[in-house]
């Protein structure tokens, strides 16, 4: 099994060495632009092995020749949110990115699967699915695993029990138009019934849906990369070992909760060929009419990842999110939302 992580940035490496404590690859790629990045990152984590018991060899690369061969990639690559700033501030710059990872990807490893985590999440794993030109269960974005995780950590804190003890779902995009959904909450497997405020509800369904945004403003500097980096390699394993396990994930629909041809956040069964079913669950009426808006959203900004297509044939050479720095006097362009930012070969 050969593994390749597009990006070595917190959320790549974090990635990285997660796999190598699974045990489930014999050989893992780390890319990145930056030189010497990658190559520094695989050596400490190559001599970590002896002391976690890992096997899994680590190649640090500028290269993407290295990739060939992947049996599974990774998007992690992309530029981060900055404090005030939405996922979809970023459409623009990382389409660019993406576009130019995947068609490395896709030249070198035909056969992989292909697995985005780059923001914003719905739409690139749709930009991922064009570009790469792969059928549509073989790429899928990781985007349900972290919500339904954070959601199910402010359910936890708010009901006082340890996480392990709760079942919890997230569907939709996400973003804005994520969809928590309170009626599929499960503790020890009994439907959630001490929760009946309808207060502390919507309170923890805003505070899932605003959770990165949180981080971003505690961190300052940089987003969330632990968390984010777990539910990804829960999904590396689930595809790696053919596990057949159902996980929230952004994957592609036809024709399931009334929604076909987007990509969005539902419960799917993952194995050797990515997405092997989406599983329809029983929602309420509201939660299908959110789930249709959630879908109508992501196709309106498929439709801006079309503009900017054809007004940017031949892509720049990506940018490497170490590499932002602020224009003369510290002005910053386009409503002063993003950096101005060197672009790299």
């Amino acid at each position: 099994m050969k593994v390749s992580v597009i990006g070595a940035g917190r959320y790549g490496s974090t990635l990285a060495y997660r796999l190598v404590l699974m045990r489930i690859a014999e050989e893992l790629v780390l890319v990145d632009v930056a030189e010497g990045l990658p190559q520094g990152l695989a050596l400490d984590i190559m001599q970590s092995r002896a002391l976690e018991g890992s096997d899994t060899r680590v190649v640090g690369t500028n290269n993407y020749e290295d990739t060939q061969g992947s049996d599974i990639a990774v998007v992690t690559a992309g530029v981060a949110r900055l404090a005030g700033m939405s996922r979809m501030d970023l459409l623009d710059v990382n389409a660019r990115i993406v576009h130019s990872v995947v068609e490395k990807i896709a030249a070198g490893s035909p056969n992989a699967v292909l697995i985005v985590v780059t923001n914003p999440l719905d739409e690139m794993t749709m930009l991922a699915a064009e570009v790469s030109g792969f059928d549509k269960p073989k790429v899928l974005g990781q985007a349900g695993m972290l919500d339904t995780a954070r959601f199910t950590h402010y359910l936890a804190e708010e009901l006082g029990v340890v996480p392990s003890r709760i079942e919890a779902m997230t569907l939709g995009t996400h973003g804005d138009t994520m969809v928590p959904v309170p009626g599929l909450v499960k503790i020890d497997g009994r439907p959630l019934r001490d929760l009946e405020d309808h207060e502390a509800i919507e309170r923890i369904v805003a505070r899932t849906r605003g959770a990165g945004a949180e981080i971003v403003e505690l961190l300052r500097t940089g987003s969330a990369h632990f968390a984010p980096a777990s539910a990804a390699a829960h999904m590396v394993r689930a595809v790696a070992t053919d596990s057949k396990e159902i996980m929230p994930v952004c994957a592609w629909m036809t024709g399931q909760y009334g929604i076909s041809d987007v990509y969005m956040g539902v419960p799917a069964r993952l194995g050797a060929g990515g997405v092997e079913e989406v599983v329809e669950l029983a929602l309420t009426p509201g939660e299908l009419a959110d789930m249709r808006i959630a879908a109508e959203a992501v196709r309106a900004k498929g439709r801006d990842l079309a503009v900017i297509e054809a007004q940017t044939p031949e892509l720049a050479p990506y940018l490497h999110p170490r590499l932002w720095e602020e224009g003369p006097e510290g002005e910053t362009p386009a409503e002063k939302k993003l950096p101005v930012a060197r672009w790299r070969p």
